[in-house]
C-alpha cells in the first residue's frame, strides 16, 4: 500500500510540471491486491475538498474539470429510484466502497440486476441515460473524466467496438482500480485535490490502455439468472457443480458459465463462494455457533478452508470478524446507530478467483 501511496504522489508532483499523468509501475505493484477499506475508515463518510458528497446522484458540486471525483452515499434501508444521464463530453465510472443491491437500467434494457460487492466497477459512455434502483445503503466514488482528453479515440466515426467495450460495463474486475479507491478513501480528509486528481487520471489512463473485448456475450437471460440464484440459495450448502448449475439454467456448461459472468459479473464459483460467506457472516453475527459448524453448515468441508476463504474474501478471520461485530453492535447500541452500517465500513466484501 506504501507503494501505490508514494508512486501516487510522485505521479501527482510530476503533473504539476506536464500537465498529463502516466503511471507504468503502479499496475504491477496492485494486480493480486483485493479491496479492503480502511479500518479507520468513518463508518458515515463525511464532506472531503478531494471528493466532496453529492447532493443529488451523480451530480458532483464541483467545477467541471478534466476529473472531477466525488462521493454518493445512501443510508436508508428501502429502495430508492435514481436517473441521470452522462454529459456529451463524460465519461462516468463508479466504484462500490460497500457491498450493495442495485438494478441498473436503461429503458426497457436491464443492464443489471443483484448484488455488487465492493470494488465493483461500472462505466458510463456520454450521453447514456441509465436508471438505478438501490435497495440497501450504498457507498461509491463516482469519477466524472473529460471523454476528449483520455478517450479521445472512442469519439464518434473512431470504430464502434471500442465505444461499445467502454459503455455498461459491469462489475469489472479489476484490482487495481480497487487499489486506487482504496488509496483515495484511506487519506480521507488529508487527500488533496492534486491527490485525489492524480488518482483519477490514474484510473482514467488505465481503463484506456485496457485490452477489450472484441465481441459481446449475451446476458443470462432474467428468467434463467432468477432459477439459478434460487437454486443456490436453497443449495448453498451442498456440493454444487458448474454442470449442476448450467443444467438448471438449462444451458451447456461453456454457455452457462460466460452468459452468467454478462448477467452478474461473477464466475459461477465466485458467486457461490460469495453466497456462503455471506451466509456466514449473518450466522457469526446472530449466533454463538462454533466456528467448525459455521464452516459445515455454509457448505465448506473444513474449518481450515473456511477460514482461508473468509479471511481472502473480508480480510479478516472468522472469529476476528464475528469480534469485530459484536463491538461494532455494542458501540452503536449505545449511540443509538445502525450496527450493520457502523461495521460493514470495515468490511467489504470481494469474491475470491475462480479456480
Amino acid at each position: 500500500m506504501d507503494q501505490l501511496h508514494s508512486a501516487a504522489v510522485t505521479t501527482a508532483a510530476e503533473s504539476r510540471t506536464r500537465g498529463r499523468t502516466m503511471l507504468t509501475d503502479i499496475q504491477a505493484a496492485g494486480a493480486r491486491s483485493t479491496y479492503q477499506p480502511s479500518r479507520h475508515e468513518p463508518a458515515s463518510p463525511q464532506e472531503t475538498r478531494a471528493f466532496p458528497l453529492e447532493r443529488r446522484w451523480r451530480q458532483p458540486a464541483a467545477t467541471p474539470d478534466d476529473i472531477t471525483i466525488s462521493r454518493w452515499t445512501c443510508t436508508q434501508t428501502g429502495i430508492r429510484h435514481e436517473e441521470a444521464t452522462t454529459p456529451a463530453d463524460r465519461y462516468f465510472f463508479a466504484i462500490a466502497l460497500k457491498t450493495s443491491r442495485a438494478k441498473l437500467t436503461r429503458g426497457r434494457h436491464t443492464i443489471f440486476d443483484g448484488i455488487m460487492p465492493a470494488g465493483t466497477l461500472y462505466i458510463g459512455a456520454p450521453l447514456q441515460q441509465l436508471s438505478a434502483q438501490f435497495s440497501a445503503p450504498c457507498d461509491f466514488l463516482h469519477f466524472h473524466v473529460s471523454a476528449s482528453t483520455y478517450f479521445p479515440f472512442l469519439r464518434p466515426g473512431a470504430g464502434t467496438a471500442s465505444a461499445e467495450g467502454l459503455n455498461d460495463l459491469v462489475l469489472l474486475r479489476d484490482p487495481f482500480a480497487e487499489q486506487l479507491a482504496k488509496a483515495l478513501t484511506e487519506r480521507g480528509h488529508s487527500a488533496d485535490r492534486e491527490f485525489a486528481r492524480c488518482i483519477g487520471q490514474t484510473l482514467a489512463m488505465h481503463l484506456a490502455r485496457r485490452e477489450l473485448p472484441h465481441s459481446k456475450v449475451n446476458a443470462l437471460p432474467k428468467w434463467r439468472l432468477r432459477r439459478v440464484e434460487e437454486y443456490v440459495g436453497t443449495h448453498f450448502d451442498h456440493c454444487i457443480s458448474l454442470s449442476e448449475l448450467a443444467k438448471v439454467a438449462g444451458l451447456s456448461r461453456m454457455h452457462f458459465a460466460a452468459q452468467f459472468r454478462a448477467a452478474t459479473g461473477y464466475r459461477p464459483r465466485e458467486y457461490l463462494l460469495h453466497q456462503r460467506i455471506e451466509r456466514a457472516k449473518s450466522l457469526l453475527s446472530n449466533s454463538e455457533t462454533a466456528l467448525a459448524e459455521v464452516a459445515l453448515t455454509v457448505g465448506f468441508c473444513t474449518q481450515a478452508h473456511f477460514s482461508t476463504v473468509f479471511k481472502r474474501i473480508t480480510g479478516d478471520t472468522p472469529a476476528r470478524w464475528r469480534c469485530a461485530s459484536r463491538n461494532a453492535s455494542a458501540s452503536s447500541r449505545l449511540s443509538g446507530g445502525d450496527p450493520a452500517s457502523t461495521y460493514k465500513a470495515a468490511s467489504h466484501v470481494l469474491p475470491a478467483d475462480f479456480s
